[in-house]
């Protein structure tokens, strides 16, 4: 059983007299009780995936095939007024920058009186009372007092730490979790991961879509990844096993790019080439202008996901 299910989505942007596919026919499977690791550079379509699910996209942009299954509910077919219904209490979203995601005029909680309240049917003394309860469990200290402040008096980690609490105030299914660390330190960065493991994973059997660029936090807590690069999933499976033996030319080419203790003193490795613009994808696969392994049927069609031997599911035609 999945929580939330992607079927052959793809979106598009209007840009320039014309439509532009910034991801293409990306299918996949969150299950109950892991963190599956969406990664890629900057620029491959995770975010754009993000707000496909969460039906956020931008006014130039569209859902131009798919379906979005939470549960057994396609989130593509529904009406506004039913995504809202659902935004916040089957599935939750927390972003990049906390600050921008917290309401600057209202205090703290307020806001969390507010979004318990939208979809808990109970009085104002029972969500005060679980608003001050969700702040001690992700660890802001001095709970009670902090309720009455707002977000400028919060450090970044704790303002993400609020923003935390407000995802899963009302238990969801499916939190997905967009760049939660980037704009934290390293001991910060490691103490939220921990957070959403514990609070979610662990203690409700959640699902968690973890959309990030950085590998090390890949294996720091993800238990399944997929791998993007422009618009596509190149690859997909357990971490240990991807980690251990990448299967795509692209997954390869960046496990070989990561600083590790035997290259320390050479030069690191580099992907030639560059990552085509939206405007500029090849109709093949996307990265047989990159690959040393192109060969010319690589140029007819993007490869499907295939299962290999060791696992994974590979879009590359070296396997099929």
């Amino acid at each position: 059983m999945s929580l939330l299910s992607l079927r052959g989505l793809s979106t598009e942007f209007y840009s320039g007299g014309r439509w532009l596919e910034a991801v293409s026919d990306v299918s996949f499977d969150l299950r109950p009780g892991e963190i599956l690791g969406l990664v890629g550079e900057s620029g491959c379509g995770k975010s754009t995936i993000a707000y496909s699910v969460m039906q956020l996209l931008a006014h130039n942009a569209r859902i131009s095939r798919g379906q979005v299954l939470l549960g057994e509910t396609d989130l593509l077919r529904l009406e506004e007024a039913d995504l809202q219904a659902l935004r916040g209490s089957r599935v939750s979203m927390i972003f990049q920058n906390p600050m921008t995601a917290l309401d600057p005029l209202f205090t703290i909680g307020h806001q969390l009186v507010e979004t318990l309240q939208a979809h808990l049917d109970i009085n104002m003394h029972e969500a005060r009372r679980r608003a001050l309860s969700l702040l001690r469990q992700v660890g802001i200290p001095a709970a009670e007092e902090r309720l009455r402040a707002y977000p400028h008096q919060f450090s970044g980690g704790m303002s993400q730490r609020i923003a935390l609490a407000i995802a899963i105030a009302c238990q969801p299914q499916v939190l997905i979790a967009d760049e939660p660390t980037t704009a934290l330190d390293v001991t910060i960065q490691a103490q939220i991961l921990q957070l959403i493991r514990r609070l979610l994973v662990d203690e409700r059997g959640s699902g968690v879509l973890l959309i990030t660029h950085d590998l090390g936090v890949v294996a720091q807590v993800c238990d399944r990844v997929a791998v993007m690069y422009a618009g596509s999933i190149v690859e997909c499976g357990e971490v240990a096993a991807l980690f251990a033996a990448p299967q795509h030319p692209y997954t390869q080419a960046l496990l070989n790019s990561l600083p590790s203790h035997r290259k320390a003193r050479g030069r690191l490795e580099t992907i030639a080439g560059r990552v085509p613009s939206l405007g500029d994808r090849p109709a093949g696969c996307p990265f047989a202008p990159r690959c040393p392994h192109t060969k010319e049927r690589c140029e007819n069609g993007r490869p499907p996901l295939i299962k290999v031997e060791t696992g994974q599911e590979v879009a590359c035609v070296l396997y099929d």
